[in-house]
């Protein structure tokens, strides 16, 4: 396997591929553009001994629309002419087929708007983050019916589930049957499970 070796070269150099299938809206632009501004260039452009583009179109165009003199760039001319063609769409195509943890999603952007930073940085539209409000509660098995019952009408909750390490492997069912109600579990309560499971 090749080594891998960052050089710098200017975007205004660097070749498109011509049948690059990956489109590439002026809005996303600007996104990656926000993100290289915020948190610099942090992944090299793939180019070929030509420096034709395999991948990094988007970032490129982001570079040039910030008027950028170089970025950083990996030579991938080791591929042969059929993987670098299949590669400019699997380097797409893979990234997308990621998913989310939407409950650690929102607890992660919570906390960071707590923290002032620019959420809208993370390029979601804000109708993705419309979430309904939250009622933190604490688990109280008298109460058991009225909390399943709001939950069966839409109103979201956040469940506190208190109980000894040693009572982890009824806890970790509590938790399960808990989320399949739809109730949200934080984060840091899926943190400690996971700890207390190392070591059971």
């Amino acid at each position: 396997m090749q080594r891998l070796k960052v050089v710098y070269k200017t975007p205004a150099d660097l070749i498109p591929y011509a049948n690059n299938s990956r489109t590439h809206s002026e809005a996303q632009v600007a996104q990656i553009a926000g993100s290289i501004k915020e948190f610099g260039f942090r992944q090299p452009v793939l180019i070929d001994k030509e420096n034709q583009i395999i991948a990094g179109h988007g970032r490129i165009l982001a570079a040039l629309k910030l008027g950028l003199e170089e970025v950083p760039t990996i030579d991938a001319s080791d591929m042969s002419d059929i993987q670098r063609r299949m590669y400019v769409i699997a380097d797409n195509k893979i990234a997308l087929n990621a998913g989310w943890d939407e409950e650690l999603l929102m607890l992660e952007i919570e906390d960071l708007k707590g923290l002032n930073a620019d959420v809208e940085l993370l390029a979601f539209d804000p109708s993705e983050l419309q979430k309904t409000e939250i009622d933190y509660s604490v688990l109280d098995d008298e109460n058991l019916d009225d909390q399943i019952a709001d939950l069966a009408g839409n109103t979201m909750k956040a469940i506190q589930i208190e109980f000894r390490p040693e009572d982890y492997p009824d806890a970790q069912e509590l938790v399960k049957w808990w989320r399949e109600q739809g109730a949200y579990i934080g984060g840091l309560m899926i943190d400690f499970l996971r700890r207390e499971k190392d070591k059971v």
